[in-house]
């Protein structure tokens, strides 16, 4: 099993390609990170991470010559599973608000707000319990309550609550973890969540939706 850890200058990789590999040894998965839209395309999963504002991680996605279409192709016409990792996650609304409107990719209906109306510090950082709305393969072996390590001043407006699969309290629900089909995200980054992190990361390799 390949999974493809796509590179385009907008994630933190060096610590995600660590857990990855990690668990990718026990299950026999061999973890690339790569900006080569080929091997994006022929991946067995896909991993897109994501740091920074909206508008310049997608205008760095789109820099790679070819990446979009070959992320679109693998996923969307051969359900190859998928995971968005912070902004990598917010890329799969229809819309981000960040700066200026931006188009997503519209894998998950919805849009990117700020958080907002809360008498709290925003960024959102730090450690936080999730709240798990509904069963999902990427949650076995994780409940509510457990924490997940969190930075963003954005999150990702769901319009189908089907596809809100769990959510963190910062004065309120924030999206914690988006899905359908064959494709999620987590506004969370499992690689840097400890042992709910690697727990996530394990099922996404397990996964066969």
């Amino acid at each position: 099993m390949r999974v493809a850890l796509v590179d385009y200058d907008s994630g933190n990789l060096h610590s995600a390609e660590k857990a990855f590999a990690l668990m990718g040894r026990e299950a026999g998965a061999d973890v690339i990170v790569t900006s080569d839209p080929a091997v994006v395309a022929a991946a067995d999963r896909i991993v897109l991470p994501g740091d920074g504002a909206f508008p310049a991680c997608r205008a760095a996605l789109d820099a790679v010559p070819g990446m979009v279409e070959a992320l679109c192709d693998a996923v969307l016409e051969r359900g190859v599973p998928f995971i968005g990792i912070c902004v990598g996650m917010q890329m799969l609304a229809d819309i981000g608000h960040e700066y200026r409107d931006t188009k997503g990719l519209g894998w998950i209906g919805g849009e990117i707000d700020a958080i907002k109306g809360r008498d709290l510090k925003v960024p959102h950082m730090g450690w936080n319990d999730l709240s798990i709305l509904h069963p999902h393969p990427l949650l076995e072996g994780i409940s509510t309550g457990d924490h997940a390590y969190f930075v963003h001043s954005w999150q990702f407006r769901v319009a189908d609550p089907a596809h809100l699969l769990a959510t963190a309290d910062y004065g309120g629900p924030v999206t914690a973890i988006v899905g359908r089909d064959n494709i999620a995200g987590t506004q969370f980054h499992p690689e840097k969540s400890q042992d709910v992190g690697l727990r996530l990361i394990a099922n996404f390799l397990r996964w066969k939706p």
